[in-house]
């Protein structure tokens, strides 16, 4: 598969645009998902119902816009007020508390009350003539007007009611043209709106939930970004894994020019892994398929690392940011305990790239022409149960469905030079690798 053409014509997004469109997907889905679960979500909800209630409007709507004068608060205060100024219920008041009436009521269950119908006796007797007087006065007219009457005790009730605690928060409240900014459900719109504008939620009622479908059912089981400094502390070995500790694991192959040097190959700078090939002369252990294992003679030192030990996964999505150079074979293939089944989802030869995978019955596989492997591209493999799938960048470039794996493969890169081909010193660079479990 050639893909000049869809690089030259932009078929091929760029590494770094998938990286940063997916950077920003991947955080915004966080994003979602953090504020989903979240008790600020949660109380969001729950106010935006209530707030948005008929009800609340309703109720909004008479607490800002009642009148004051249409409260019942307003007019048992103005009757009160009313009656509380009447010129005759304070004389009532006034004459229910004088000498003048208490002199009288008490003359009156005299024997002597009957005197006051005697002229001849009132005008011989200064307090027969002083209470004659106030019998006729319109002070004590207006006691017998208003004692026991209606409008007394409708004043008395009135004055009991506008004094108790009630009844003043209640006047106190709709006498307040802003008594809206008073109450609790203005608390309760404004905890809604202070939650309605948080960036979080603004993000998350304004986000469109369809574009995570991709992404919202892979769960990260593997992450590597290479920010650790000591080797013994990664999830990584050098050397190949086997299913027998008794076997070495690190070794190289005789048909080959590189001696894998136990991980002194291999280093992290700045955030990128690198398994280095040198020009050295190296004597080291080798795999002979007649002699076993054996001594030889490198010309070069390498590396291969793996995570047999330490991660393995059965379907899912594997991939990589990777680039290399140097006229050698580099790979990033996922293996199994026994030799085969083995998967390549990249493997550069020192002159094209190949992808595919390899079983008992087949090489399966392809060849991808137009890459320039120095610079760095995301290689990707789709591991279903019926269906592996290649990509570079954003480009599917193969797909098969025979001789699907059945078992739980591990994570593997290295570098080598196979005995017929010249070799050269080079490098192997990955920025980092991560695997997703549906």
């Amino acid at each position: 598969m050639n893909l000049f053409w869809k690089k030259l014509t932009r078929g091929i997004t760029p590494t770094a645009k998938i990286e940063k469109e997916e950077n920003e997907i991947v955080n915004a889905l966080q994003r979602y998902n953090d504020v989903e679960k979240s008790l600020e979500i949660v109380k969001y909800k729950s106010l935006y119902h209530e707030v948005k209630s008929p009800a609340f409007i309703e109720n909004k709507k008479k607490l800002q816009n009642r009148k004051y004068k249409d409260t019942e608060e307003f007019r048992t205060i103005t009757q009160f007020r009313k009656l509380q100024n009447s010129e005759s219920l304070r004389l009532y008041f006034q004459v229910l508390g004088s000498f003048e009436l208490k002199e009288y009521e008490t003359f009156k269950l005299s024997p002597r009350f009957e005197d006051l119908n005697d002229n001849r006796k009132i005008k011989e007797s200064e307090k027969l003539s002083r209470l004659k007087n106030f019998e006729h006065s319109k002070a004590y007219k207006t006691y017998l007007r208003y004692h026991n009457s209606y409008i007394l005790k409708e004043y008395m009730r009135l004055k009991e009611v506008v004094s108790t605690p009630e009844f003043k928060i209640a006047n106190d409240f709709w006498s307040n043209e802003n008594r809206w900014f008073t109450t609790p459900q203005y608390e309760v719109e404004q905890r809604f709106y202070e939650l309605a504008n948080h960036p979080n939620i603004v993000s998350y009622l304004n986000e469109n939930p369809k574009r995570f479908e991709n992404y919202k059912s892979l769960k990260l089981t593997f992450n590597d970004e290479f920010e650790w400094s000591n080797f013994d502390e990664s999830q990584w070995k050098y050397g190949f894994h086997y299913k027998s500790s008794k076997l070495i694991g690190n070794h190289s192959f005789a048909n080959e020019k590189q001696a894998n040097n136990s991980g002194q190959n291999i280093s992290v700078d700045d955030s990128t892994l690198q398994i280095i090939t040198k020009n050295e002369n190296q004597t080291s252990i080798a795999w002979h398929p007649v002699k076993g294992f054996i001594q030889k003679n490198f010309e070069y030192t390498s590396d291969v690392i793996q995570t047999g030990d330490t991660f393995k996964q059965k379907e899912g999505i594997f991939k990589a940011k990777l680039r290399c150079k140097g006229n050698i074979h580099h790979a990033f293939w996922l293996g199994a305990d026994d030799m085969l089944p083995h998967i390549n989802i990249f493997h550069f030869d020192g002159k094209k790239i190949r992808v595919g995978n390899v079983s008992e019955n087949l090489t399966d596989g392809i060849e991808i022409k137009g890459l320039d492997p120095s610079e760095y591209y995301i290689y990707t493999l789709i591991w279903k149960n019926n269906e592996l799938t290649w990509k570079i960048n954003n480009v599917v470039v193969y797909r098969t469905t025979s001789y699907i794996p059945e078992e739980a493969m591990y994570l593997a890169f290295n570098s080598f030079i196979p005995e017929k081909m010249i070799g050269s010193s080079g490098q192997l660079e990955v920025d980092w690798v991560r695997v997703y479990q549906n």
